[in-house]
């Protein structure tokens, strides 16, 4: 069945909770205090079935100059608006300022009802002319106009049709769009629990699945669909666009109220500063530093920095989740009006600490496409994974990476930054074999150091594209293996064995039967094609790091016998390659004959 959530608009006393009373038979003032001056203050609810068999459901906004900030938590969150003039009082000082606010929100889909058409028969045509005026530069231009009076019930018939016509033409929403959903009311209801409200503008919500619940004094916590509800009919999920009751697990109603959201674990970005660009409204350049922004129903002291008419910073208060595209209505709290509408181009923009970063900010959010720039954000930083570029809004699961950009597992990473990274390395391998034409390479470590710290993840990949390579945790130059002359084959022979048995080493005996004298093993050792120990033991280099693997999978401390029977070999070779563990501190000893691997070994 297709739902629809439509708003109301317009000034107070218009009549919009009598035209949705006579459209719905319901109430949409809770309040007794509501009810009592007859003056809406909070947003009420209630719904119907047009005779089309759509479904539909109304935000009754308050009129009132005091409450405009519940009217836009109303507004912020409906695809469409029924915007309320009354024929007796004509256009009037709310009728404004929700126009700039519908305005400021992008709501494109509404229609103008003309009320009380049976006091001021004769001032119907000139109401509507003067709405139509009105709104001439919104969304709202073609929207159509009924008269009604909610009195005698004329004009209702009239108005359900221009209402499925509207609601006809509204987009259909993204049921696997990204859950978020702004809540509008939380409370608690006895032998439920904590119970929010909100409007479902995209995404599914499932009973039984676990959200993330924002708050400005806290991290996003976890919490667990208890029970779902819409039009006081539960069910097992929700689909967008529908007015949801969610009752909550793990949350009490106290901690739940307007302005939070129940969001998706882990797709979303909690921003704190975003760059966005001017769609409606005054200059921001000449707009209040201290600011309100709206965004669902979030109403948020903000700090604005203009970089220009069109383009600015907005510094918020507490995170919230945003991404490329979302709109924020931006309201003068002094003055008590709508500065205008703004789009997110950026929810993770790049500090501003030089001299002179804000004109080039300017200058890049200038050419800055509306949709943002995935490019220019994988440039910023270097390489970002392609999830956080979902969480941005910057792309969608599948995108193909634009131009200059290169995919290495999960990341994006840009490819300039990427060369440089390489012939950072190279020239820190140079540079060490320079200085010591010995030496065993640049150590991992001092590499992460050196480049920059979002070039961490793809070491090994840089050493290989640099050609260069990883020898036990150490960068150097591909070493050219050294020709032992007629010593070649035995050297063979021996690598064979020890690569086979690596702890076996050869006694003097058969290393005189392969013809590997003290200058034979001297040329080998030179050519790092093996090590040599006190007593004449003979090992192939990556003896000592395959040891402290097998050591380190012994309780700890273990003995020289222990290690032994580990490393299957002899006590002639264990205790000179312990005392080497020992030396390049690799193994401490606890006693005289007990040593432990080091939890944090030092490279050789």
């Amino acid at each position: 069945m297709t739902t629809h959530v439509v708003a109301t608009a317009g000034h107070v006393d218009h009549g919009k909770s009598t035209l949705v009373h006579a459209l719905t038979g319901m109430e949409t003032d809770r309040r007794e205090q509501e009810r009592a001056r007859g003056l809406t203050i909070d947003l009420g609810f209630a719904w119907t079935t047009l005779p089309s068999g759509r479904e539909i459901s109304f935000v009754d906004v308050p009129g009132h100059g005091r409450f405009i900030g519940n009217a836009i938590a109303g507004l912020a969150t409906a695809p469409a608006v029924c915007f309320v003039v009354a024929a007796d009082e004509g256009w009037s000082a709310q009728s404004g300022e929700h126009r700039d606010a519908i305005a400021a929100l992008g709501i494109r889909h509404g229609l103008v009802v003309v009320t009380k058409a049976d006091r001021a028969p004769d001032l119907v045509a000139s109401t509507i002319g003067r709405a139509r005026s009105e709104f001439a530069h919104t969304g709202l231009r073609d929207a159509p106009a009924v008269a009604v009076s909610a009195l005698l019930g004329s004009g209702l018939d009239e108005l359900k049709r221009a209402l499925d016509q509207v609601l006809a033409a509204v987009p259909a929403p993204d049921l696997a769009g990204r859950l978020r959903l702004w809540i509008d009311r939380g409370f608690s209801i006895s032998g439920a629990g904590t119970v929010a409200t909100g409007t479902l503008t995209a995404g599914t919500l499932t009973r039984g699945e676990s959200l993330w619940l924002t708050s400005q004094e806290r991290s996003p916590r976890e919490v667990t669909i208890r029970g779902l509800e819409s039009r006081e009919t539960a069910t097992g999920a929700l689909y967008p666009v529908s007015r949801a009751a969610v009752n909550l697990r793990g949350v009490a109603a106290t901690e739940v109220r307007r302005g939070q959201a129940l969001i998706a674990p882990g797709v979303w970005h909690m921003a704190t500063a975003v760059d966005v660009r001017r769609i409606c409204g005054a200059a921001l350049d000449a707009a209040p530093v201290q600011l309100v922004a709206h965004i669902g129903t979030a109403a948020i002291p903000a700090r604005l920095r203009g970089f220009g008419g069109d383009h600015a910073r907005i510094t918020l208060a507490w995170p919230l989740p945003l991404a490329v595209g979302d709109r924020l209505l931006l309201r003068d709290p002094g003055r008590h009006r709508v500065v205008g509408g703004v789009d997110v181009i950026d929810p993770a923009p790049p500090a501003l600490l030089r001299r002179g970063d804000g004109n080039r900010r300017a200058f890049a959010l200038a050419t800055m496409p509306a949709a943002g720039d995935v490019r220019t954000k994988v440039a910023e930083r270097g390489a970002v994974a392609v999830e956080e570029l979902q969480r941005l809004g910057l792309a969608d699961a599948g995108a193909a990476p634009p131009s200059q950009v290169r995919v290495l597992g999960r990341w994006w990473v840009h490819q300039p930054a990427y060369e440089a990274w390489a012939q950072q390395l190279r020239a820190l391998v140079e540079e060490d074999e320079r200085r010591d034409p010995l030496t065993r390479g640049v150590s991992e470590g001092a590499v992460q150091s050196a480049l920059a710290p979002c070039a961490a993840p793809f070491i090994a990949q840089l050493v290989h594209d640099a050609g260069l390579e990883l020898n036990e945790g150490h960068i150097r130059q591909p070493r050219v293996r050294v020709h032992l002359g007629r010593a070649e084959t035995a050297m063979g022979t021996l690598e064979a064995r020890l690569t086979a048995q690596p702890f076996n080493a050869p006694r003097a005996d058969e290393l005189t039967a392969l013809a590997l004298g003290a200058r034979e093993l001297a040329a080998a050792e030179r050519a790092q094609r093996v090590l040599r120990f006190p007593g004449g033991v003979v090992l192939l280099p990556a003896a000592p790091r395959l040891a402290i693997r097998i050591l380190a999978q012994l309780p700890q401390p273990f003995t020289t016998s222990q290690a032994r029977q580990a490393l299957v070999t002899s006590r002639r070779v264990a205790i000179p390659l312990l005392e080497y563990l020992d030396r390049k501190g690799l193994t401490r000893r606890v006693d005289d004959d007990h040593r432990e691997v080091r939890r944090e070994t030092p490279a050789q």
